[in-house]
This record gives structure tokens, C-alpha cells and sequence, in this order.
């Protein structure tokens, strides 16, 4: 077995994170490069595949400096889901990457969440119909803007972008891909009838490959840019959440993944497709072996931000104003959609609200608030996960969030249960650095071997439920209310 380190690339939506592993799992180095998400109109949430591209090199090259110059054996990928990127006959883009948080196609998702056959597309594909998916924002392209729906000689996301640009071949791994709304889950291919809503035939989408396939090599311009070794394996990697329940070592029965970073998620793994058959939930792949089923919530950090942006504080201000607030904010509940929110309810047309919102309410409690909506939103889908038949025996837990100790403790409160929370943030880009290490023969290629592997991550610590959990449970019953009695009201107010 080779001593040489293994890379992991997490394209995420405002950073890419670049991180050297070895065989055994510890960090070598990492690197992070962020960037920002344009809003260039309403409901607009795009970015520039040029400048992530820079990020990307940019991260790789402060992973290998932070790790004394140590180069990889193979190089693996994760991305954020949901993306819908046009390329050339070259691979170039033409136009942005259109991101999960996107919301224009808000109107064309209604439309096809009415059709008789939603449900049913849903069960086929494992992808709720919401803006978020790539079939939804291609189908809004196609009658909204259809210039910019046939420009492209093909239609891809990020990863693939960055995979094709760095040496690979053209491919689409069956993790992304099951998160565009246009595969079908068991059949492992394109869906005909998700094409057709599209306006799309099979030929304008990359071939479906492994999670573990390897993509090709790194090529000689590349290399110098990422200051790599031309020639390594390149990995097509996964979707940033199925590789957090990976990462996480959340791929045993029961064993819950929560992730928070801009967004949210909660996911189980299972050991075949699943749907919630009320459509609450989504089904995506991890390999060809597992699969993961949950509920992704689209105001998650995302919150923090805008509050640090509107109240005028930095994030670690307000976190402390916060945490300095009673729990439930002395009765201000805050309903935190400020985009398009997706699970449970998958009806991205109830925008933000501060219920019960007095004199006396202050920056503190107005972010507790937010915080707290955020955790809610959370619990509805774990209670959702449950409804469905699905077992919740353990929680773990990984993000930017876990940097907050308010924060982290806030989640164990709203959800009721412990959570765990493993050493170090790096979910996502372990997963896939675990496929890397499959792919290469560094693992066995069995599912118990990535099981095996993922058993050792450390749960550095477990917190459990303070006195305020209660509370909490109360809250959400309120949430459930809120979104059925308002959702007419926004309906208005938009129109």
C-alpha cells in the first residue's frame, strides 16, 4: 500500500475546500477558497465556473503547501448537488451555473408538482419536484428563456465542469445524478419521461458512471496549475451529502447524518432505494450498493449571513447575542425562508416571518430566532424520516455550524435527541477521499469496506438535550401550523 496521501476536492456553494488525507484518515493539509453567489435578478442564485475554477486550484495548491508539498495517488471529487451548468462541444461553459438555491422555476415546479403523474416522477427519480432540481430549472429554461435552453451542446453540473477541465472524461456520477430529477433510480439511467419534461434527449447529458469510477488522469496543463503531478487518478466522487453520511461514518443502520452549512440536511443510509411514499423525502445514490434518504432544508447558514448583512455584526457577534437569549426568544418565533425552502413540504412559495415580533425584541432575540427556525425546520424532517418507517437511533452531525458551541447544542435541544459531532469539519471531503482510496484498490470494493473505513471516524463528542427541548417540541407543532395558515396569505402577496 502506497504511502502517498489521498486529495479530496469539495466543491460547495460559496468555498471549495481542498483536503490531503492519508490512508488512515488523518489530515495532512487543507486548503479554502471561497466565492460569491450572484443574485443578478429576483430568485436568481448563480455563479461564475470560471471563478470557482480558480478556487478550486487555488485550495489544492494551499492543501499541498499546508502539507509540506506532499502529492496524492489520486485525486477524488464532491460537490453540491443540484447545480445545472451548459457546456460547449469543448466543456466550457456558456452561460453561469444555475445553484440549488436558485428559485425561478418556482412557478414551472407548482405546474408539475399539479400533474397527476408528480408523485409517481418523484418515486422513479428519488428527487422531490421543486426550483432546486436541474429537470425543473430546465423545464423553466425551455418555456421561459428556450434561447438559453438550446445554446448548449450539453447540460452538466460543477463537478463535471471541474473533473472535465482538470483531464477527465465526460461522465456524470450516479450520486449527482440522482439529485437532478432525471435519472431513474433502479434502472440506473436517464429517465425517458423526466427528458421529455426537460425538453432534453439523452445525447445532451454525460453518460452515468460510478461513484468510484476513474475519470481520467490529471492532465499536464492542469497539473501545473493545481502544482500536482500530471497523470494522477482522477475520481468522479459523489454529492457533497451522501459523502457526509460517509464522512461522517453514517452509513450503519439507523445512524442519522445532519449536515448544516449554507443549507441543511438530515439523510439515513439504506441498502436500497426508498421513497417516503407521501413524496416528503429524498432518495439519492451513495454507491451502487447504498443510498440515502432525507429531507434537505434550503435556509441554513445562509441565514447567519443575511442577518450578519442586515443587523451590521459579524457571525461571531451575533452568535454570542444569541446565545445570551432565553430559549424561544422570549415568544418570537421566526419562520427562516428566505429562499425557496424544500423539505418537508417541498413548496418553496412561503417566504420569511417573524411571528410575534414586540418593542422589547432585540438583535439577539431576532437571531435566536432565526437560528432556532433553522433547527425546526430540521425537526420536521427527522419526524418526517420517522413517519415514513424509517428507524433514528443515533445523530451525527457535521458543518460550518459546528464551529458554533451555541449552535451545536441548539441542534441536540430542537431535535430532542443527542448529537454527535466528530473530530474535525471535513464530512463530505472524507466521503469522497474514502471513494478515492476504493477506487484505487486502497479499500476493498465491497460495501463493508467503505462501512468498515467509515467506522473509524472519532465521535469526539456527544451532547444531549438541555432542559429546554420540551419547549422546543411545542415550537415546532407551531411551525406546522404557521406554514398551512400563511402559505394563502404569501400566495397573495406574491401575486
Amino acid at each position: 500500500m502506497s504511502s502517498d496521501p489521498v486529495l479530496a476536492v469539495d466543491v460547495g456553494t460559496t468555498s471549495t475546500k481542498a483536503v490531503l488525507f492519508t490512508t488512515t484518515g488523518a489530515v495532512l493539509g487543507e486548503g479554502d477558497r471561497g466565492y460569491a453567489l450572484a443574485e443578478p435578478e429576483p430568485g436568481a442564485a448563480v455563479q461564475d465556473p470560471e471563478t470557482v475554477w480558480e478556487a478550486v486550484g487555488d485550495a489544492v495548491r494551499d492543501a499541498v503547501g499546508a502539507a509540506g508539498g506532499r502529492r496524492p495517488q489520486v485525486v477524488a471529487f464532491s460537490a453540491a448537488m443540484h447545480g445545472l451548468l451548459g457546456v460547449d462541444d469543448a466543456g466550457d461553459p456558456v452561460g453561469p451555473l444555475l445553484t440549488w438555491a436558485d428559485s425561478r422555476a418556482g412557478d414551472v415546479a407548482g405546474d408539475l408538482r399539479r400533474r397527476d403523474d408528480a408523485l409517481a416522477l418523484h418515486r422513479r427519480t428519488g428527487t422531490p419536484i421543486h426550483s432546486m432540481s436541474p429537470l425543473v430549472k430546465l423545464a423553466w429554461l425551455r418555456r421561459e428563456r428556450p434561447s438559453l435552453h438550446a445554446a448548449p451542446a450539453r447540460w452538466s453540473g460543477i463537478k463535471e465542469f471541474v473533473v472535465g477541465r482538470a483531464g477527465g472524461r465526460r461522465a456524470a456520477d450516479a450520486s449527482c445524478a440522482s439529485g437532478t430529477g432525471l435519472m431513474d433510480l433502479e434502472r440506473r439511467c436517464w429517465d425517458d419521461e423526466a427528458l421529455d419534461l426537460a425538453g432534453l434527449t439523452a445525447d445532451r447529458l454525460d453518460p452515468i458512471v460510478d461513484t468510484t469510477a476513474v475519470v481520467g488522469k490529471l492532465s499536464a496543463a492542469a497539473a501545473r496549475e493545481w502544482d500536482l503531478p500530471s497523470g494522477t487518478p482522477l475520481v468522479a466522487g459523489a454529492g457533497d451529502g451522501p459523502l457526509a453520511n460517509l464522512g461522517l461514518g453514517a452509513v450503519r443502520p439507523g445512524v442519522l447524518a445532519c449536515s448544516i452549512g449554507t443549507s441543511g440536511a438530515l439523510r439515513l443510509a439504506v441498502d436500497r432505494p426508498g421513497i417516503d411514499p407521501r413524496g416528503r423525502l429524498f432518495c439519492y445514490e451513495l454507491t451502487r450498493d447504498r443510498w440515502v434518504v432525507g429531507g434537505a432544508v434550503t435556509n441554513g447558514g445562509v441565514v447567519l449571513d443575511w442577518a450578519s448583512e442586515t443587523f451590521g455584526a459579524d457571525p461571531d457577534t451575533l452568535l454570542t447575542e444569541a446565545a445570551a437569549t432565553p430559549p424561544g426568544a422570549d415568544g418570537l418565533l421566526a419562520i427562516p425562508h428566505l429562499l425557496a425552502e424544500r423539505a418537508p413540504r417541498w413548496d418553496g412559495g412561503l417566504g420569511g416571518t417573524f411571528l410575534n415580533l414586540q418593542r422589547a425584541h432585540g438583535r439577539g432575540h431576532l437571531t435566536r430566532a432565526l437560528l432556532e427556525g433553522v433547527c425546526l425546520q430540521l425537526r420536521l424532517v427527522l419526524d418526517s424520516v420517522r413517519d415514513a418507517g424509517m428507524a433514528v437511533g443515533e445523530i451525527r452531525a457535521t458543518g460550518g455550524f459546528a464551529r458554533s458551541d451555541f449552535w451545536r447544542q441548539l441542534l441536540a435541544d430542537v431535535l430532542g435527541m443527542p448529537v454527535g459531532y466528530a473530530e474535525g469539519h471535513q464530512g463530505s471531503a472524507y466521503g469522497a477521499a474514502l471513494l478515492g482510496m476504493q477506487a484505487v484498490g486502497l479499500l476493498e470494493d465491497t460495501p463493508d469496506a467503505l462501512a468498515d473505513a467509515a467506522d473509524h471516524v472519532t465521535i469526539a463528542e456527544t451532547l444531549e438535550p438541555g432542559p429546554s427541548a420540551a419547549g422546543h417540541t411545542r415550537r415546532r407543532d407551531l411551525v406546522e401550523r404557521v406554514h398551512d395558515q400563511l402559505a394563502e396569505v404569501v400566495g397573495e402577496l406574491r401575486s
